[in-house]
Order: C-alpha cells, then sequence, then structure tokens
C-alpha cells in the first residue's frame, strides 16, 4: 500500500463495534464490488485500487454488504453519514415518545382526603404523559356494593377530564374494578375545562 494511502488510513481510521460496518482498512476482501458516491455501479474491482479511488476524493470506502460476494462497497464521506444517521435516529426517539401506565388504587370507602389527594397524583401523571390504570378494590363484603366503585371512577373521570380521557371505560378484573386514563395528545387538551382541586 502506497506510504500517503497509509498516511490516510491511519487519519481516517474509524472504530468499529459490532453493528458498524468496516471502513478502509479494515475491510478484509482482497476485491470488492464498488459503488461511487453518486451510487454509480464501478464494478469489481481490488481493495487497493477501491481505497485509493476514496483517498483521491478525500472520502472514505465503506463495506456495505459483508454478506455478497465479493462484498459490496461504496465510497462515501462516513463522518458525515454516521452524523446524519444519529441525528434521523435522534428525531425518530423525539417522535416516538414511551407512555408509561401509572397506577392508582382507590378502596369503595375512601375518604374525601384520601380520594382528593389520590386524584391529584392521577392528574399529575396525566399532565406528564403517562397512562394511568385506576384501580378499586373491593374486600369482602364489598363486593355487593359495586355501585361504590363506579360512582368512585365516575367522580374520578370528572376530575380529571381537564388532563385527560377515558381509554378503556370501567370493567371488572376479579376483584376489582379498572379503568385506564390516557392523557390528550399533544394540542389536543381541551381549553375551557379547569382542575376541580388544586395541589
Amino acid at each position: 500500500m502506497p506510504r500517503r494511502l497509509r498516511d490516510h488510513e491511519e487519519r481516517k481510521a474509524i472504530a468499529r463495534t459490532n453493528d458498524e460496518p468496516r471502513v478502509n482498512s479494515q475491510i478484509r476482501a482482497q476485491r470488492v464490488r464498488l459503488v461511487a458516491q453518486n451510487g454509480q455501479q464501478i464494478g469489481i474491482t481490488s481493495i487497493a485500487e477501491a481505497l485509493e479511488r476514496a483517498y483521491n476524493l478525500g472520502l472514505d470506502l465503506v463495506e456495505v454488504a459483508d454478506q455478497s460476494n465479493p462484498p459490496v462497497c461504496r465510497i462515501m464521506d462516513y463522518g458525515k453519514f454516521k452524523y446524519d444517521a444519529a441525528q434521523r435516529a435522534k428525531e425518530s426517539r423525539k417522535k416516538s415518545s414511551v407512555v408509561s401506565v401509572k397506577e392508582m388504587k382507590y378502596r369503595p370507602k375512601i375518604g374525601k382526603e384520601d380520594f382528593d389527594t389520590k386524584t391529584r397524583r392521577v392528574i399529575k401523571f396525566l399532565e406528564e404523559g403517562h397512562k394511568v390504570k385506576v384501580t378499586v378494590m373491593f374486600r369482602g363484603r364489598e363486593m355487593q356494593y359495586p355501585k361504590l366503585g363506579e360512582d368512585i371512577l365516575q367522580k374520578i373521570e370528572v376530575e380529571t377530564e381537564h388532563a385527560g380521557r377515558v381509554e378503556f371505560h370501567p370493567r371488572r378484573d376479579g376483584r376489582n374494578l379498572v379503568m385506564v386514563l390516557a392523557p390528550y395528545p399533544k394540542g389536543k387538551r381541551p381549553k375551557s375545562k379547569k382542575p376541580a382541586a388544586e395541589a
């Protein structure tokens, strides 16, 4: 390998992790199917010739299909390619925000203060963008009075309507009554509704 090409390889060496392609001197094949930076097929060449072409353009030789025989290599600015890929991934993460599900448990005979405290927490979770699973837990003879649980869930729905909407209406889950609230999508929150309870 010519000295200037070897120097170029040392300057352009990029650490390779398992999910990254081989670049420049990391490419092991003796012959490669070469693709120019504009996507034009150049054909099968020796690795030395492919590296020389990339060097003359001030670009990198990147192995894009190592399973092919011979492997496919493309001339490109690998640093810019990685930067653009990182930016696209960052944008994608921004758009696909992860929504977690919080849970708040109530009892059929809950006191007003406890109800208000728990409901304020539900509102806070919704405002933070979380879904909330609201569970009313019945014990023993309380099972004979499902209306108590239904009334609690209906009251929670009213108290939290400014922060979220009902995604799954109340339904039985064993000895419990369960309802799922979800935050409004961004920009879709009703403007006229105000919180019933202040923190």
